[in-house]
């Protein structure tokens, strides 16, 4: 039962914590599935109708168009965008990045322990938490966009109140469909990777920017090494 006490740490009272990274692939595969519903969402908003028409009310006008299409009339409402689903679910995954970066909060995240316990009988692949934290630092910002997208009259009337003045406009989207459509790709592209590939591209950043001495880190390395397994090999020779 010892992955219901640590969750997906190797020693919750390690100085320098180390996570098992095959429980955070698992749960990487598990969160997948919020920007692939925003994808859904997105292309939705983007690509089809804003306009809901009543089959009922359609009638033939008896004329055609210069394609020689026949022209009908009929009734037809803009469509309103309610993005109430849309915003808890991204709300529940900053709780999830978030919770992942510490040891008590890991133990309110459903996602981590079920993901420690799918892994609980397979070897564990221990993988220092600071390259994760920094990975994960780089997904609420993305995951904060896309909130603000989705509540821009919300954000805009938050900042202008904070500023005192009229900054973001409250009638229109100030953010382009562009951006958050390529956005939640990018988001889909990077959780398939570490999920199915392992291969985590915040860590790697993470990795570059301490070879460049813009971060200054310890050897994980070093700090993971199996002394116990060296001496048992030494003894056995």
């Amino acid at each position: 039962m010892s992955w219901l006490k640590n969750t997906w740490f190797r020693d919750p009272k390690e100085e320098i914590l180390f996570i098992n990274d095959t429980a955070v692939r698992i749960r990487a595969g598990m969160m997948l599935s919020i920007p692939l519903f925003m994808a859904l969402t997105l292309f939705d908003v983007a690509y089809t109708s804003p306009w809901i028409v009543n089959p009922n009310s359609i009638e033939d006008t008896y004329e055609v168009n210069d394609a020689s299409q026949i022209i009908y009339s009929g009734e037809m409402t803009r469509r309103t965008y309610d993005y109430t689903v849309q915003t808890t679910l991204l709300l529940y995954g900053l709780f999830e990045l978030f919770a992942g970066m510490f040891v008590w909060t890991s133990r309110l995240s459903p996602t981590i322990h079920l993901s420690t316990y799918l892994a609980r009988n397979k070897r564990p692949e221990w993988k220092p938490l600071t390259p994760k934290r920094f990975a994960w630092s780089l997904g609420i910002s993305l995951v904060t966009l896309c909130l603000v997208f989705f509540n821009p009259d919300t954000v805009a009337n938050w900042v202008n109140a904070l500023l005192g003045a009229n900054t973001l406009p409250t009638t229109y989207n100030y953010i382009p469909y562009w951006f958050p459509v390529n956005l939640v790709w990018v988001c889909i592209a990077l959780m398939w990777f570490e999920a199915v590939l392992g291969f985590c591209l915040g860590c790697k950043i993470h990795s570059l920017l301490v070879w460049m001495g813009v971060i200054k880190e310890p050897c994980y390395a070093c700090n993971n090494i199996d002394w116990d397994a060296i001496k048992r090999k030494h003894e056995a020779t």
